[in-house]
């Protein structure tokens, strides 16, 4: 699967942010839906909607359901003549990475699109709801919604009085690139007694330099599992980093901390069970030192 899907939403504006493509689809009930992410189609399923799913984008592989359905692009190409035979009464699709001319043609060619934004952890439970009107899926939506709002609440209220661990969350190390608070992940690591050590910079997703890093001194390091342990490598030159002395280098799972989805929910699980195992080696450290 290639990387710019396991890449956590939102972090670009594709093509440009949204202008004419922020109108609403109608709140009318569609049966026939296409979907322009690959977490947007696991949302529609989420939502018990996906029976009704005509067209899927490219690398939509979850639930397993989804591979069978007719593929009508990607992020940045429609098939068009895909779309026209599946005819689908509406599209989803991603703000930040759906580019904005494609949906503003795909409304000039007639069709019904709604856009769906996703930065916040509570904005999941909202796309969902959403979904769920349009789909004539609400109640189960509703459900849906609810269970993961109060995961994510039972989550915090366990690690309300947790220690603090700063947190270098890495996306990319060529460009070096992190994500700042306006990220859902950036508010995982609160969630879980965490602090993100860039969580003031411009930018949801900065640039940084390996000095700035090694400068804000992170007591534990993040990057996602598709990159493997080599993406820590070129922190192995500056073994005094807090995370290097006290062993904290963790990969978290790709698909689940990079699609917005509830399985963001799993991905939450994955960053305070290492942060709990981040806060052991560092008293560990601490007793030795």
């Amino acid at each position: 699967m290639p990387v710019f899907w396991l890449i956590p939403l939102g972090l670009f504006c594709i093509g440009g942010c949204s202008t004419e493509s922020d109108q609403p689809a109608s709140s009318a009930h569609h049966a026939r839906i296409a979907t322009l992410a690959p977490h947007l189609t696991e949302l529609v399923f989420a939502a018990g909607a996906g029976d009704k799913l005509v067209g899927v984008s490219a690398y939509s592989d979850y639930p397993a359901e989804a591979l069978e359905l007719p593929l009508i692009g990607d992020a940045f190409a429609v098939d068009h003549e895909q779309l026209a035979m599946l005819n689908p009464d509406l599209l989803l699709a991603w703000q930040g990475g759906t580019p904005a001319h494609v949906v503003d043609e795909l409304r000039r060619f007639g069709y019904n699109v709604e856009v769906i934004q996703i930065r916040k952890l509570a904005d999941v439970a909202d796309a969902l709801r959403r979904i769920g009107e349009l789909t004539d899926s609400i109640d189960d939506a509703n459900d849906v919604a609810l269970k993961y709002t109060q995961s994510l609440r039972a989550f915090e209220q366990q690690f309300a009085d947790a220690d603090d661990v700063r947190v270098f969350y890495q996306v990319d190390k060529r460009p070096l690139y992190t994500i700042n608070d306006q990220h859902y992940v950036s508010e995982l690591i609160d969630v879980c007694g965490g602090s993100n050590v860039f969580s003031d910079l411009d930018g949801l997703a900065p640039t940084v330099s390996v000095e700035a890093v090694v400068e804000r001194d992170p007591e534990a390091m993040f990057a996602s599992s598709d990159a493997g342990y080599g993406a820590f490598d070129q922190w192995d030159r500056w073994p005094h980093i807090a995370a290097n002395r006290y062993k904290n280098r963790f990969l978290m799972p790709a698909d689940e901390i990079g699609r917005a989805t509830p399985r963001l929910l799993i991905a939450a699980k994955a960053v305070c069970d290492a942060l709990q195992v981040a806060r052991t080696n560092r008293a560990s450290t601490w007793a030795i030192e």
